[in-house]
Order: structure tokens, then sequence, then C-alpha cells
């Protein structure tokens, strides 16, 4: 049975808006294995012995853990793209012009710039549509969907929300982007966007995220809040202040050690039998 304090928490909730970057989907397994699995078919490839010997030297040099950091620089632009965008200001870009504009500003800062073809870095970029859902996240969304509507709310442009959700065979019954706001997360309009969207009230929707900052800005709309543990997805060190702090406002928190989705669902009271 789900402890009396989680279903307390959160009664009441009609919807579950999930953040998917790194929350429903393990987003470095794929673009790390997917950078190095390029890199490989690039350096056996004809065109690749007509480039500069020093171009082939620094670009063979990159090693697999190389391309793990490259992995993390490039979702660290993400966040900063995202973060400093200012609705009515910033000129609007998609995540997906995002990634490709990002890529190859990455492919440069590590002097590797000329080794792909624009429509090769335009395919690297788009692997972000075809990420690998962790474990139990298409049966803990199905599970979750038996009672409640589940959404995506991410920053991902519709798209590519539209593809993840088919690719991993989640079962998300509405998808939103903050995209439909002319925004980003954590910028307001996109919270209450999305509970205008479906048709509830700010507590009526639980925000679940693997990411306390944007746990804390749903809150601060009004929204209640699942936090759901990821490997190194959160940015708070174990012993950091404010780590500390949201173990009190969070109103469902589901530790790396249990079975994320299929452990919120277990806690709200639905079984595996109803999915």
């Amino acid at each position: 049975m789900p402890s009396s304090s989680s279903v307390d928490a959160l009664k009441g909730i009609k919807a579950l808006t999930f953040d998917v970057f790194g929350t429903v989907v393990d987003w470095r397994t794929t673009i790390q294995g997917e950078l190095i699995e390029r890199a490989a078919r690039k350096v056996v490839s004809p065109p690749f012995a007509g480039l500069t010997e020093a171009l082939r030297s620094r670009f063979q040099a990159i090693s697999d853990q190389d391309w793990g950091i490259f992995a993390q620089e490039w979702r660290n632009m993400y966040g900063e793209f995202t973060s400093s965008f200012v609705p009515g200001e910033t000129e609007w870009k998609d995540i997906d012009e995002h990634h490709y504009d990002s890529l190859q500003t990455l492919l440069q800062q590590w002097r590797v710039e000329g080794v792909y073809l624009d429509e090769e870095i335009r395919s690297l970029s788009l692997t972000w549509h075809y990420l690998a859902p962790w474990n139990d996240s298409a049966l803990g969304i199905q599970l979750l969907g038996t009672r409640y509507v589940t959404s995506t709310l991410s920053n991902g442009n519709r798209s590519l929300l539209e593809d993840l959700n088919t690719h991993g065979s989640l079962g998300f019954r509405r998808i939103i982007s903050s995209a439909d706001f002319g925004a980003y997360k954590p910028h307001p309009r996109t919270y209450l966007g999305a509970v205008d969207a479906l048709e509830c009230r700010p507590s009526e929707v639980a925000m679940v995220a693997a990411h306390l900052g944007d746990l804390h800005a749903a809150r601060a709309n009004g929204l209640r809040t699942i936090y759901v543990e990821r490997d190194r997805e959160e940015a708070r060190a174990q012993d950091d202040d404010g780590r500390k702090e949201a173990h009190r406002w969070v109103d469902l928190w589901i530790s790396r050690d249990e079975e994320g989705f299929v452990e919120v669902a277990r806690r709200l009271g639905i079984s595996q039998e109803m999915a």
C-alpha cells in the first residue's frame, strides 16, 4: 500500500506533467554511444583520408571517455540556452536548431570542424529524437495513465517529443512543449500554460522531474511536485543545503534505488495489473 503522506500530498491531482531529458529518457548513454559510433565510422570512410594529417590526428585522439565529456558539454549548452532565454527579447530558436548550432560550436571548440559534412552534423544533431528511455519509463507512464492525464512538459520541440514518445513506446496521453507558449522552462508561462492546456488548476497538476530546479519553479506556480532521482541528473550535491531543504517541500520523493515511475504508480495505489 502507498504511504498515506504520499497520497495525501497529491490528493486531488488530475494530471501529471513530465520533464523528459534525463527524467524520462537516458540522454547520456544514447548521445555518447552515437558520438562514438559516428566517429568510428568516419575514420574508416574514404573522405577521412583526404583531411589534413593534423585534423585526422586530433579527431582520432578523441577517446570514448572524451566523447562522454563532449556529450555533457553539449547538454550543458542546452541548459545555458534555455535558462537564459527571455520571451519577447531573445530571438526564438527551437531545440532542434539549438542542438544543431551548439554541435557546430562544440566541433569548433574541440578543433575538429571540417571532419563532418553539414548534412552529417544535422543528422547527428537529431539523435536527440531517438533517446532510450529509462527502464521503468514506459511501464510507469502507462500505469499512471490509467488514472491521470499524462503529458510531457519539456523544452524539446513538439516533433522531438512526438518522436521520443513513439521511439520509446512511452504512451503519453498528451504532448505539451514549452515551445507552445513561446518560452522555456523555468519561465512561469510554461507551467501555467500547460495547466491551462490540461484544463486544470495548478494544484491539480503534479510536475514530475529529476531536477530540483524544475520542480522548484513548478511549485512556485502552484503545481505539486514529484522528484524521481536519476543517475547523474541532479545538479545539487547530496550534501547541498538546498537539496536537503527540498526533502521538506517535494511532495513525493523517489530515490535512485527505487523503481522510478513504477514506484510513483505504486505509491499512488496503482498496481502493475492495471496497465
